[in-house]
């Protein structure tokens, strides 16, 4: 039997060791979601993390095997990493054969700059960066890494530290950017199941590139622990009681009972049922 190239065994390990896990899933979300449609033009956006990466191999694999044509983009915007990062993210590329394009943005050196809200500038202004190069690219979608457990997360830092039911979308249209949408096809894959495939695969991706923090995903701006950490750190000690905690909480925000809600905002309108 011929030996199988390094990226061979990569894509392999998806579609065999990964089935149940990863692309069974994957496609489940993109199907579910109604994500992709015959046509699209869709600008896979890659940040060099292991999301992002696991990601485009995914939509690499789901165009090669799809019974309606649609077409990829896969770009990088480099916000200001540092050549380290920046040459681990183009080297990852090419062992995973996936053809970027790189656009430079100064999003670091504003960022760095302001006092207030750094990280929330910085995820608008990534934002916007990346639906204006996608659309200049002649695409309609933009595509992102969430995952599972980030909707998961989302949707207790809402309610603890929110005061909201809210979660995030796996679709959403651009408010800003006319006939543009944003879809993240990895909604329904879980982040444990991304780190097992970069483990088996002897894969290393960069962390937080953040400027402001030596690491952004533990800390938050103030230099205390992240709000999400503390769900991440809850959410684990609620599974040694219940492993299926996460997919609760996940079916919870497919199942809202109206009728035992008693506020809800839609459009910007707040609807209350006690309220005359």
């Amino acid at each position: 039997m011929k030996e199988l190239t390094p990226i061979q065994q990569i894509e392999r390990s998806i579609h065999k060791k990964f089935r149940k896990t990863i692309w069974r899933p994957f496609v489940a979300g993109v199907q579910r979601y109604r994500l992709i449609e015959p046509g699209d033009s869709i600008a896979v956006c890659i940040s060099g993390g292991k999301d992002s990466m696991l990601m485009a191999k995914l939509m690499q694999a789901l165009q090669r095997h799809s019974h309606f044509p649609f077409d990829v983009k896969f770009i990088v915007m480099n916000p200001g990493y540092n050549e380290i990062n920046l040459q681990k993210v183009i080297s990852n590329a090419h062992l995973l054969n996936i053809p970027i394009e790189i656009f430079e943005s100064n999003i670091f050196d504003v960022v760095t700059q302001t006092e207030r809200s750094p990280c929330y500038l910085c995820a608008r202004m990534r934002r916007g960066y990346l639906y204006s190069h996608a659309q200049k690219l002649g695409c309609n979608k933009i595509a992102l890494g969430h995952h599972f457990n980030d909707v998961v997360e989302t949707v207790l830092m809402g309610m603890l530290y929110g005061g909201q039911i809210a979660t995030m979308m796996p679709k959403l249209s651009s408010r800003n950017f006319a006939d543009m949408q944003l879809v993240r096809p990895m909604y329904c894959v879980p982040e444990d199941e991304i780190l097992a495939w970069a483990r088996y695969n002897g894969l290393t991706f960069i962390q937080c590139a953040c400027p402001l923090a030596e690491n952004c995903s533990v800390y938050d701006a103030s230099g205390g622990v992240s709000k999400r950490q503390e769900v991440k750190a809850l959410l684990k000690k609620l599974k040694q009681d219940n492993k299926d905690i996460e997919k609760s909480i996940f079916q919870s925000i497919h199942m809202v009972n109206l009728d035992t809600i008693i506020g809800y905002k839609q459009n910007g309108l707040e609807v209350h049922q006690y309220e005359k």
